[in-house]
């Protein structure tokens, strides 16, 4: 670790770019599938391997996505566009070049507005939005002098978002990955699944004297798979060029890799630079021209995005901010909860069982809410029947609850008649239970009339054991008081 006092003479500075792979049935400039974990090599054909005579066809799907995500990144979109070639060469790239936008990205400039894990706010601006095709998968076994390639992830659409160097926080990299997901998610244009290499992100990273204005040289962090290895990589690499500036060492530009387990950076080759690349226009592709009528018309039937959301379950709904932003997580738990605010009025309520015991329910079932048996409908019954305190909350959500989810087609209320929840507060159900209580403990009782008066929860839980969840709490509260006090 490096003493606080070093660390606090430097400033950090990185630039993100974030991969997404687009979830369209074919690939980008083929008529291949694009499914995930098929056999080794099987959704290829002639196009994805570039062999001679094929001539590849854009995707019309890829090109709307990329403008959603534009739109939703407060992006400007290029009206004219094309292609380019990027020359490398990689053993599970077989065209020996990758098909990208250099020079015409689809969308360019704009800004992401974050929040990270401790409520602290940032915009990113963004450099420009571009598409491209995916590689292929190497993979080296352990203990043998092979590679192994699989292709069939080559062509696969890629949206690429690249950030300016901008950021000069690791938890905002981090938040502005989980803001990309939770895009390209509620846009529906892509899973953002970390795990299986559709969302992958690379940081650039640097590190300058606090006051310099001058960039400085920087490495890059390649295919980290999720927002914890994110910041984990960069605070290393952070540490470990400063380190290298007190010795009055040089830092390499290079790309690197970070291995989880050591929870550090290694060097894999020295960067390219751009004229290495090669970068050319693709003669095979004919430029694009994006008429402003198809912008508007995908701008029109864009979903409401989270910060939209958040702003109405705020104003609308009178929530707190952090309710806000839970239930927005997801697209799908945010038009749950929707749903279920057209059928109460009790918003805060509503939000207390989206984020307590629906959500306990859906961590032990699994899924997501687009599945869950119950329907916000039911769920607003149950609301209903706490509010007017013939269910009390505890039955409600530990028993009730569990029931319907098995009987989903059945009356919430009949099913909490069936179950014998049905609170009574009438004295004379409730009365012989207090004077059991009292009668069971007669020492507690006489010291709380002495004057300790925190011994009611005892006997409180005691009536409410013997009630088994039919003693409405408040009455029970108040003629429990009543009767240790005569």
């Amino acid at each position: 670790m490096i003493d606080q006092a070093i660390l606090e003479k430097y400033e950090l500075v990185v630039g993100l770019e974030v991969h997404s792979q687009l979830t369209t049935a074919s690939k980008i400039f083929a008529s291949d599938p694009t499914t995930f974990g098929e056999d080794p090599n099987v959704n290829i054909s002639p196009i994805t391997l570039a062999l001679p005579g094929t001539l590849p066809k854009v995707n019309k799907g890829v090109i709307e996505s990329s403008i959603k995500m534009g739109l939703a990144c407060n992006c400007r979109i290029s009206e004219y566009q094309f292609f380019d070639r990027k020359n490398y060469f990689y053993p599970d790239l077989p065209k020996g070049y990758q098909t990208t936008q250099d020079k015409t990205p689809i969308c360019i400039g704009g800004h992401v507005d974050v929040v990270t894990k401790n409520g602290d706010p940032f915009t990113v601006v963004l450099n420009r939005i571009h598409m491209e095709e995916d590689a292929g998968k190497s993979t080296h076994l352990e203990g043998s002098p092979d590679t192994l390639v699989d292709l069939n992830r080559a062509g696969v659409p890629l949206m690429e978002i690249v950030t300016e160097p901008c950021i000069h926080d690791s938890a905002v990299a981090a938040a502005f990955v989980g803001e990309i997901r939770k895009t390209v998610r509620y846009l529906g244009i892509g899973d953002g699944n970390m795990e299986e290499g559709s969302l992958r992100c690379d940081a650039n990273v640097s590190v300058r004297l606090k006051g310099s204005t001058e960039l400085g040289e920087k490495c890059e962090i390649k295919n980290m798979n999720s927002m914890r290895n994110i910041q984990k990589a960069i605070e290393y690499e952070m540490q470990r060029q400063i380190q290298l500036i007190e010795k009055g060492e040089e830092i390499i530009s290079e790309t690197r890799t970070f291995n989880v387990d050591t929870g550090k950076t290694y060097g894999m080759r020295t960067k390219e630079t751009l004229n290495d690349y090669r970068y050319f226009p693709c003669p095979d592709l004919p430029p694009m021209i994006v008429k402003q009528e198809l912008v508007e018309k995908i701008k029109a039937e864009m979903p409401s995005l989270p910060a939209e959301l958040i702003k109405k379950f705020t104003s609308e709904y009178k929530l707190p901010e952090y309710d806000a932003r839970l239930l927005t997580e997801a697209k799908d738990s945010a038009q749950y909860f929707e749903e279920l605010c057209s059928s109460t009025k009790n918003y805060k309520a509503a939000s207390n069982w989206m984020m307590g015991p629906l959500k306990s329910l859906l961590n032990e079932t699994g899924g997501d809410f687009d599945a869950f048996p119950i329907r916000p409908k039911q769920v607003a019954e149950m609301i209903a029947l706490v509010d007017a305190k013939k269910v009390s909350f505890a039955a409600a959500s530990q028993n009730l609850l569990k029931a319907l989810a098995s009987k989903p087609e059945v009356s919430v209320e009949g099913l909490a008649k069936e179950l014998d929840l049905i609170q009574d507060s009438g004295d004379d159900f409730l009365l012989p239970l207090i004077d059991e209580a009292i009668a069971k403990f007669p020492d507690k009782a006489k010291a709380y009339k002495k004057g300790k008066k925190n011994l009611l929860g005892l006997f409180m839980g005691e009536v409410m054991k013997m009630a088994k969840g039919k003693a409405d709490p408040q009455k029970t509260n108040q003629l429990l008081r009543e009767a240790l006090e005569k």
